[in-house]
């Protein structure tokens, strides 16, 4: 979450004049993550989270996004559900961009999760993929596996700026992927950004995830692999063979992993790496001034692949293996 669009109060209150929240008693900007606008928004009928869509979200995709969130609550899946307006519609513009009202998920997000987080984490997601398991909508990863090696072509440079004959290493671990990528596994809706910040807890308990709007339809064990490099690395670069196990055993209770995904999670956890490195590097140089957002060091994530390229049975072994 961040803040790149600023609204006036006049914004405001031009948008709440199509709902029946009542009027707003509290208003300001979230200044975490990277992808679009957020505010926590406080009305006379509760609290709710107003996002303004920014450019890495295509407008023609938010049905998607927020038809999947709809489903999900009425699965019984705890997540933010969108808000309609008297017309009965979701999607609206503010400032020319489109806009969606959510409703406020209870529960904090951890810094540093445990154990016991990554274990209550794990069955969450296997909760998400057997809740979304009937959405009919169908959005395909764009940054997935075939998306990589075109993206990089791009960054080259910056990557041999950021740390010199990088370049060469990723191309390297690209061909691999290219040659190598996983065919086959179960596949399904995925949440393909399920970091610690956007999943909360309550007493220690999962209590539901947010921010979908990376999610798309792909191998269920590439969204265990995100979940594997968010979770389980710690600040040192180490990867915690502990915490993994601990995560793949709480998605077990809920969805067994079949032979298949268990032996594919080593090439899935270097390619996750790789995507959220590309996206970091990007980013890295093109945050707006002014953004109240600070972007994410590509470099933490070139630890990760290092660990993968170097020593792919941790990943194993933090899978019961």
């Amino acid at each position: 979450m961040a803040v790149y669009t600023d609204l006036t109060d006049e914004d405001l209150a031009s948008l709440l004049a199509a709902y029946d929240l009542g009027a707003p008693l509290a208003f300001k900007g979230v200044a975490e993550g990277v992808e679009n606008s957020n505010f926590m928004l406080e009305t006379e009928t509760g609290r709710y989270f107003l996002t303004v869509y920014e450019k890495r979200v295509r407008a023609e995709e938010l049905p998607f996004f927020l038809n999947l969130l709809s489903w999900l609550a009425d699965h019984g899946y705890p997540s933010a559900a969108p808000v309609t307006d008297r017309s009965g519609q979701i999607l609206q513009t503010v400032r020319g961009k489109p806009a969606a009202i959510v409703t406020f998920l209870q529960g904090l997000s951890v810094r540093r999760p445990n154990v016991a987080h990554c274990r209550e984490a794990g069955a969450g997601l296997a909760k998400l993929h057997l809740a979304a398991q009937g959405y009919a909508g169908v959005r395909a990863n764009d940054l997935g596996q075939a998306a990589w090696a075109p993206m990089f072509e791009r960054l080259k440079s910056a990557a041999d700026d950021l740390k010199p004959g990088l370049s060469a290493t990723l191309t390297a671990d690209l061909d691999y992927f290219a040659a190598h990528w996983p065919q086959g596994l179960p596949t399904g809706i995925i949440h393909a950004d399920y970091f610690p910040d956007n999943v909360f807890f309550n007493g220690g308990k999962f209590a539901g995830a947010i921010d979908f709007y990376f999610a798309c339809v792909d191998a269920l064990a590439y969204d265990i692999a995100v979940a594997l490099n968010a979770w389980c690395f710690e600040s040192d670069g180490s990867f915690n063979i502990t915490a993994a196990r601990a995560l793949v055993a709480g998605y077990e209770s809920q969805r067994p992993l079949t032979p298949a995904e268990r032996h594919a999670l080593p090439i899935l956890a270097h390619g996750a790496a790789m995507r959220f490195f590309l996206t970091r590097l990007a980013d890295w140089g093109a945050t707006p001034a002014g953004a109240l957002v600070k972007p994410k060091d590509p470099l933490e994530y070139e630890r990760k692949l290092a660990v993968h390229r170097e020593a792919p049975d941790l990943v194993l072994m933090g899978a019961g293996q």
